[in-house]
């Protein structure tokens, strides 16, 4: 019997924007094996031998497959610390810096439905890895090939929340009770957030009103992605005036989605230029943002005499940018941020943490009507092309060689490639028009003052990949 015979087939594991994610009659338990030797063969090339960090996230099948990783690499002479229940992302990738560990594996799907499965790789920095690593590992993937038993390492349960929490309330002095006399609703949506966000939250003084968080592994029939028209319940809480605030995590809470009382859902744009602003009272440092991600923030970091580096989409790209740049924050328009300081990457129980001790010294709606005088408005939302992955290389050709010189009425000003093109008008607004890295699709974004001008530029993208699919 060859390895495809048993089940080792490489050909459906590819690393995309943030991992291996797809469907769990793809995602099986062979493949999951394939990807643990290729973890333990690259840890090998480098000379790491140390202790791997296993987490998984609060689907019904990834205690497994995180059992099936921690086996495989124990089999090739690794200790392995496995959470003892599903974990934030975000606290696997800081037990890994914490503990000075070779590196992490995590199991999930993020914010997809409960049918997807996934694995992230966190390097011993505790940032997403780079294609410079996974692209070593999809060319390094075969059947396991254990040690003889002699040369096993160990596999162990270990806490790996308590001792997060406790970092991340020493981190923001948020141990005396900062929050006290705040209001905050939090929405786990049913993932790995539950008992680790509202648990902070409320050690450190907040009180704090709970929806969905308890375990359901299909996560009550929506996936579990803080977006708008997924916190109806939450909005409706906080803009009712039964709290300060309202936060939402993913399923993996590495993301976060905030509400306030009078504005409502608070566009991940808005909550980034924001959460800058609050940092900034106390610190310094510029941003790092994605090319998807406002304008916005390059005014709040030019009053503060701070710059902005623009990344490719992919929080893996933002994490290398703050490392060169020694950014205060980085972050992206879906929800994603990091903080200097704490971790290259995404966390958003650290960031509900924060959004929650920006509303302590200011309301939300105070702060947003704010940034917004000071600053201007800004609107933006996106639209989907469907294109297989096959023909995203033509398409994006096929835009290069046709760039318009106008779109929607206004002369094109300059034109950014770093992922896609990023079309930047003489109005100040803006068209991006970029391959998906997780789907089969063309993804075209627009930003401007008003959603009637946002909603033309979706229009006038749409037109120019159209023909091009």
């Amino acid at each position: 019997m060859d390895d495809a015979d048993a089940g080792y087939d490489a050909s459906a594991i590819t690393f995309g924007t943030d991992g291996w994610r797809t469907t769990l009659d793809e995602f099986t338990d062979a493949r999951v094996r394939m990807v643990g030797q290729a973890v333990a063969d690259y840890l090998d090339a480098e000379g790491e031998t140390g202790t791997v960090a296993v987490g998984y996230d609060a689907r019904e099948t990834s205690r497994g497959f995180a059992e099936e990783l921690s086996r495989t690499l124990c089999a090739n002479g690794h200790d392995v610390l496995v959470s003892e229940r599903d974990c934030p992302t975000p606290a696997v990738a800081w037990t890994v810096t914490d503990r000075d560990l070779a590196g992490g594996l995590m199991v999930t799907a993020s914010h997809n439905p409960p049918e997807y499965n996934g694995v992230k790789l966190l390097p011993g920095d505790g940032a997403p890895a780079l294609p410079a690593v996974t692209d070593r590992l999809e060319a390094t993937l075969r059947a396991p090939d254990p040690r003889p038993e002699a040369e096993w390492g160990a596999v162990d349960e270990a806490d790996l929340v308590g001792p997060y929490v406790d970092h991340l309330l020493s981190f923001l002095g948020l141990g005396d009770g900062g929050l006290s006399g705040l209001t905050v609703a939090y929405d786990a949506m049913h993932g790995s957030g539950r008992g680790v966000t509202d648990r902070a939250l409320e050690r450190a003084g907040a009180d704090v009103v709970r929806l969905r968080t308890d375990a359901d592994p299909t996560f009550g029939g929506t996936p579990p992605e803080p977006a708008e028209a997924r916190l109806d319940d939450l909005v409706a809480r906080v803009t009712g005036g039964d709290a300060d605030l309202g936060v939402a995590n993913d399923g993996d809470a590495d993301r976060i989605g905030v509400v306030a009382p009078e504005e409502g859902y608070v566009d991940a744009n808005l909550l980034f230029a924001l959460v800058y602003d609050h940092l900034l009272d106390a610190r310094s440092g510029g941003a790092v943002r994605t090319v998807s991600t406002t304008f916005l923030v390059d005014r709040v970091a030019a009053a503060h005499d701070e710059s902005v580096a623009e990344t490719a989409v992919g929080f893996k790209w933002v994490a290398e940018a703050m490392a060169q740049t020694d950014a205060l924050l980085g972050g992206e328009e879906s929800g994603g941020f990091g903080v200097r300081g704490h971790l290259r990457n995404k966390d958003g129980v650290l960031l509900a943490l924060l959004a929650a001790a920006a509303a302590a010294d200011e309301p939300l709606d105070h702060r947003l009507g704010r940034i917004r005088e000071d600053y201007g408005d800004i609107h933006q939302d996106r639209v989907s092309v469907d294109c297989p992955d096959d023909r995203k290389e033509a398409v994006v050709a096929g835009l290069g060689e046709t760039l318009p010189e106008q779109v929607a009425g206004v002369e094109v000003e300059a034109v950014n490639d770093v992922d896609g093109f990023k079309i930047l008008l003489a109005d100040g607004t803006w068209l991006l028009i970029r391959p998906s890295g997780t789907e089969p699709k063309m993804r075209v974004y627009a930003e401007a003052g008003d959603p009637q001008r946002v909603a033309g530029l979706l229009t006038a993208g749409r037109e120019l990949v159209e023909p091009l699919v």
